[in-house]
């Protein structure tokens, strides 16, 4: 049964929306020197800031599936006061400022934090090193995926759950071999974005881990660094990072449409 045609303004909105997200990258893409992007990027510090950045993104990913899974399956199935508290402190994040966020972990793992002091201590030191760098891109990220994640999981249908218990599954196996898979596509969805998101992380980790080159620069404060002094060198590293974006969500949409198929 097909569905009734769209009001005409809808489709004439939907462009100008595309053009309002385009336009700005075409821009950019008018001024990159094409021909010298490979021997700019080539340059040890658009090196050690790409590799850093893939590297710190693919741990920040991991993070978030590990305790974001969790997260959304227990307030998928919470209610009262309590869920609503944890579901706000955890999607804080994707709202508050970065360098507000950067601020909030300084003080309270800095080596002067709040808790950072007594680790400090015992001679473990997080603020301004790579596990700073993780650490502000997990905060920052993890919500999309346990936002994305919980609304699929409230859609399951708990008869199928409720089967699979009653034939003698654990609870383990009933959420890795029911639960799980039903919402694989909502997962890889929320970790893409969590990587992307990651990827393109700017105050947060200024703010806690700073910008020391090959420890703690990522990309984007390259980036913001090399805009002032070598524009085509932030205009090449910006082009790699608009790439590896694009190519992580096309690949996170391919997948999902295939999951979603199947």
């Amino acid at each position: 049964m097909t569905r009734p045609p769209l009001p005409r303004w809808v489709p004439v909105a939907a462009a100008l929306a595309v053009l309002f997200a385009a336009i700005p990258l075409l821009g950019m893409a008018a001024r990159i020197p094409w021909a010298r992007v490979p021997e700019l990027l080539a340059s040890e510090a658009a090196r050690e800031a790409a590799l850093l950045s893939l590297c710190t993104c693919a741990t920040t990913t991991a993070l978030c599936v590990l305790l974001g899974t969790p997260l959304a399956v227990v307030l998928s199935r919470s209610r009262g006061r309590a869920a609503t508290l944890a579901r706000t402190v955890t999607a804080l994040p994707m709202v508050l400022p970065p360098v507000v966020a950067g601020l909030a972990l300084l003080t309270t793992l800095g080596r002067t934090g709040v808790l950072g002091r007594h680790l400090s201590v015992a001679g473990i030191e997080i603020g301004f090193t790579t596990a700073a760098v993780v650490i502000a891109q997990t905060f920052v990220a993890m919500p999309f995926l346990v936002v994305s994640l919980e609304g699929a999981l409230r859609s399951v249908d708990a008869r199928l759950e409720r089967t699979a218990a009653s034939l003698g599954a654990s609870p383990t196996r009933v959420l890795a071999r029911v639960t799980l898979p039903l919402v694989l596509p909502a997962l890889v969805a929320g970790a893409t974005m969590s990587f992307a998101r990651a990827l393109g992380e700017f105050g947060a980790t200024l703010t806690f881990a700073g910008s020391l080159q090959g420890t703690t620069r990522t990309l984007p404060l390259e980036i913001y660094l090399r805009r002032e002094t070598d524009p085509d060198v932030a205009l090449a590293l910006s082009l790699l990072l608009v790439v590896v974006a694009a190519a992580l969500m096309a690949a996170g949409a391919l997948l999902t449409r295939r999951r979603t198929a199947a």
